[in-house]
């Protein structure tokens, strides 16, 4: 057995050089905790970027991927497939949605959900995309086309033309740029790696009624907010109103690869046979534990995470009225939460990591913490006293 050191010396000679990793070489992982090769226990306030929706070994998820696995793993979309109709179907009754496509992630079903949207737009006489500063959709070059972050573009394009990022929660912007040529705008409801931060009302109403005006699709993002993320299945369903298109990835396969768009049946026509597919995507053992997940939603855990996440934001709330002068704002919905510093996120990152709690940096002054969806006051009362005391700590200057 290689030792730690070994690992991670492999690890930096072997493998492309583009994670921060966290000075952890893991053993195993159960519920919220996370067990290094050391012996040491981590409570996880990441899950896996929201992946993990059921936590990490949930019996249910690993019974059903066992019981899959022993039929069979991977066959292709070639045939019919049980576990794959009865997900989409599942999709079909929470949602409202009745045409569902599978892919093996978010920035897939994105990149499948721009095809949707020009295949669409060539049928109706339009061309142009609206999508948004700090939106993060994955990336593929159909997703970094719409994102204005220089750190993932940055001498690797040219990217898709055609695209307009306007400035976020600014609807005077939406209405001087949106016209007839539009053909969608792609809008996360909630931004997950630009730092937790909620479209406003206002904003979300003039862009569906530009759609009124135009007749343009609006493809809701709900790969990091979907799923029962917010305490409702996607984060859009906090504004009553009802997109044509949802790409969704992360938390839906509860730790396996699996991701899908969901469209209205206005647009069940729009790719004929053969237009669009994937080897992967859709597979038995991923639509299986998705499956699960759905399940466990459905039976009361998207109650749960609306009362734990309300838990949650009282005890951040309390917190942030201990520190006000380092910590300007709580933000997020449900499990979906984040804390605006005024200093760099990481150093708070860094010391919780200390305390043997895994948190995340976003946008960089935005500490990210998308826990398990089974997450328990418990474990919330844990990161609470542990975040308490590395705010103690931090002694830098604060502007």
């Amino acid at each position: 057995m290689k030792t730690r050191n070994e690992l991670i010396e492999l690890e930096s000679v072997s493998i492309f050089q583009t994670y921060k990793r966290l000075p952890i070489i893991v053993d195993k992982a159960k519920g919220c905790r996370i067990y290094d090769m050391d012996g040491k226990v981590y409570l996880d306030f990441l899950g896996g970027i929201a992946v993990n929706a059921l936590g990490h070994g949930h019996p249910k998820i690993i019974a059903a991927a066992s019981n899959q696995i022993k039929k069979y793993m991977h066959l292709s979309n070639y045939y019919y497939q049980e576990a794959q109709i009865l997900l989409a179907e599942k999709l079909k009754k929470l949602t409202g949605y009745s045409r569902i496509f599978f892919s093996n992630s978010g920035t897939e079903s994105v990149e499948g959900a721009i095809k949707l949207v020009r295949r669409w737009a060539a049928l109706n006489g339009k061309k142009d995309i609206i999508s948004f500063t700090g939106a993060f959709h994955g990336r593929t070059y159909g997703a970094l086309s719409m994102m204005d972050k220089p750190l993932y573009k940055d001498k690797m394009g040219p990217f898709l033309t055609d695209i307009t990022i306007l400035p976020y929660n600014d609807s005077n912007k939406l209405l001087e740029k949106i016209n007839n040529d539009t053909a969608a705008v792609f809008l996360e409801f909630i931004q997950g790696e630009g730092g937790i931060i909620c479209a406003n009302k206002e904003f979300v109403n003039t862009i569906f009624e530009l759609k009124n005006q135009y007749g343009f699709l609006v493809v809701a993002d709900e790969i990091q907010s979907g799923t029962g993320r917010t305490g409702k299945f996607f984060g859009f369903d906090h504004y009553g109103v009802k997109p044509d298109v949802v790409t969704m990835g992360k938390g839906l396969g509860g730790g396996l690869p699996l991701g899908a768009i969901l469209a209205k049946e206005s647009l069940a026509g729009v790719w004929e046979k053969g237009m669009h597919g994937t080897t992967y995507g859709g597979n038995a053992v991923a639509c299986s534990t998705g499956l699960v997940v759905l399940e466990e939603l459905e039976n009361g855990l998207l109650n749960h995470v609306s009362d734990i996440g309300n838990y949650l934001h009282e005890k951040l709330e309390n917190i942030h009225s201990q520190f006000p002068e380092k910590i300007k704002e709580v933000r997020g919905i449900g499990l979906m939460k984040g804390l605006l510093l005024s200093f760099d996120a990481t150093i708070l990152m860094n010391k919780l990591l200390e305390k043997k709690i895994i948190t995340n940096a976003a946008s960089g002054t935005v500490l990210r913490f998308v826990p398990p969806l089974i997450i328990g006051k418990d474990e919330i009362d844990e990161f609470s006293d542990g975040l308490i005391e590395v705010l103690n700590e931090v002694t830098i200057a604060i502007s």
